[in-house]
């Protein structure tokens, strides 16, 4: 069952024995209980991938055409999972008929991306160096559609090409991309943590053993006991839809 902030709240206060609320903001350990509440999830959110968080995102296209192969991730962004790019040669208008060729985008650490790059000839018509924002000259292809790309702050990412007949830098319509995305957090009573509802337990029995060691000073073994007893159970099943774990049998017949 899915639970309010306020509700999670209520719930640790009422367990580590202090003042009944009926907001976050009606007292100072109220409040206190909501922070915890947060750095908990969060903590949780990080220390797996989880299903739930797996959705389609939009890069975010460079708007300096001296760097036409530069793309950016926004900050939420946790992982990012693949990144397919249309290979057609002509423009989505023109002409009728034309079909989209999705291909996968393979990362490349930034020393062999730059292996490869550097063996551009940069007499070629079709080569262009450019320069990054951190002052690192790159050679691309000016005539092809991408290949590969990587990354050297976590946060840009550079292709090796982009077909300049057809279009004047690599263009967020071109792209389909998958990530893990990091929810957001809203402090108010009614916000709802984004979570699968069996993962509740896990984070209320969690934020009882921090709020009884931060706010009392002592710690909760039974909070703690329930707590690590829930997260190896949601270790085990992350996903709803379809749980790719699977259990050796020792030998066991299996029931039809």
């Amino acid at each position: 069952m899915k639970l309010s902030l306020l509700d999670i709240v209520q719930d640790v206060i009422n367990d580590i024995d202090s003042d009944e609320v009926n907001s976050i903001d009606d007292t100072v350990e109220a409040a206190q209980v909501a922070a915890i509440v947060k750095s908990t999830y969060f903590a949780m959110m990080s220390n797996r991938n989880w299903a739930h968080l797996r959705k389609p995102i939009q890069l975010i296209p460079t708007t300096d055409l001296s760097q036409p192969t530069q793309v950016y991730v926004k900050d939420e962004i946790k992982e990012l999972i693949f990144i397919n790019y249309d290979c057609r040669k002509t423009p989505y208008a023109n002409p009728e008929g034309t079909k989209a060729a999705w291909v996968e985008m393979k990362w490349r650490e930034p020393d062999d991306f730059l292996r490869i790059t550097n063996s551009y000839n940069e007499l070629d018509s079709n080569v262009l160096t450019v320069q990054t924002e951190g002052q690192l000259d790159i050679k691309i292809k000016t005539d092809v559609s991408p290949t590969i790309y990587t990354s050297f702050d976590d946060r840009t990412l550079i292709f090796n090409a982009y077909d300049s007949v057809r279009e004047s830098n690599l263009e967020s319509t071109y792209f389909q991309a998958m990530a893990y995305v990091m929810p957001k957090w809203i402090p108010s009573d009614d916000f709802v943590p984004d979570l699968p509802d069996e993962a509740f337990s896990a984070l209320v029995e969690e934020c009882k053993s921090r709020a009884s060691l931060k706010l009392r000073q002592v710690a909760d073994q039974k909070s703690e006991q329930e707590s690590v007893r829930q997260q190896k159970w949601l270790a085990r099943k992350n996903r709803r839809i379809h749980n790719t774990l699977d259990y050796p049998n020792y030998g066991r017949r299996s029931r039809k």
